[in-house]
């Protein structure tokens, strides 16, 4: 057995409301997937394109406590399980603890659907806290589509934008991951930093304070582009060149973009994860697997 996926974030929100947008089948269909169904103590279902395996609903609620949910979800064969705790952190503040059962980085290699459980759920509480917050929320994986295209609206200005996607230290700060980055044509990126990645992806195409390709070998090459339009930014995102859809590291990406929103358009901008010794790197970390 492998060791679980732990992750752990704070929702500016009551513990009410986030309980709320975590058990009402409305609000899931609103951040978390197509369809859902809740009968709690007794069924707590989602699935559609969004949902890994999400041709139907495959999972089995075990528990329910007065702000906790466990429940069992059939991934590639195999009986998964997921908990989720809510625990009150003030009147206004909650911290969101996520404990996934049955991920492996040896999965994301294989191409395992359970391989896109860390990315998964990392993009779902980033929506879930946004949600919440009444905020925008990242769009989420099309687990039936090949195509891995997107387009944000950063409320802040291309120069700024750019600045936070080249820069070494800037990414790191809101990726939440060490990331070296050489912003030049034959430059390295490398996620953990240059020191604690041998084999770095490489930088393919550079238009100074616009775009950037990157060669990130057998998961394809990652392409962005800048446009600003009334003090705003519009980032293109695409990842194509894979003979397998890479969902998992699609998903970390998007994780990666909910962050960087964050990260420009709030003035107290602090990250919404939390870390213990034990706990998995933010999911976005593994965007280049």
């Amino acid at each position: 057995m492998t060791a679980p996926v732990n992750l752990r974030a704070r929702a500016a929100a009551p513990v009410k409301n986030v309980w709320h947008a975590l058990t009402d089948a409305a609000e899931l269909r609103g951040w978390l997937a197509e369809h859902a169904e809740v009968e709690l103590p007794h069924r707590y279902e989602f699935w559609g394109r969004h949902v890994p395996e999400g041709d139907a609903p495959h999972q089995r609620l075990l528990d329910v406590g007065e702000h906790s949910l466990r429940f069992t979800w059939l991934l590639d064969g195999e009986e998964t399980s997921t908990e989720i705790t809510l625990t009150e952190e003030s009147a206004d503040s909650t911290i969101i603890a996520l404990s996934q059962s049955h991920w492996s980085f040896q999965d994301v290699i294989s191409g395992s659907v359970r391989g896109v459980l860390e990315t998964y759920w990392s993009l779902a509480i980033a929506n879930l806290v946004d949600h919440v917050e009444g905020r925008p929320l990242t769009s989420r994986t099309d687990f039936t589509s090949a195509t891995l295209r997107e387009e944000v609206v950063i409320d802040a200005s291309p120069e700024a934008v750019y600045e936070s996607l080249t820069d070494s230290a800037k990414a790191s700060e809101w990726f939440g991951y060490p990331i070296g980055i050489e912003p030049f044509v034959g430059g390295r990126y490398a996620m953990g930093g240059f020191d604690n990645n041998p084999n770095p992806a490489k930088v393919l195409d550079l238009t100074p304070g616009r775009a950037m390709t990157v060669d990130w070998g057998p998961a394809g090459v990652v392409s962005w582009e800048l446009a600003g339009s009334g003090g705003k930014t519009k980032l293109s995102f695409v990842q194509s060149g894979f003979d397998r859809p890479p969902y998992a590291a699609w998903t970390g990406w998007l994780s990666g973009l909910a962050e960087l929103r964050r990260y420009h358009e709030l003035a107290d901008w602090r990250p919404i994860w939390l870390h213990d010794p034990t706990d998995n790197v933010p999911a976005e970390a593994h965007a280049e697997s």
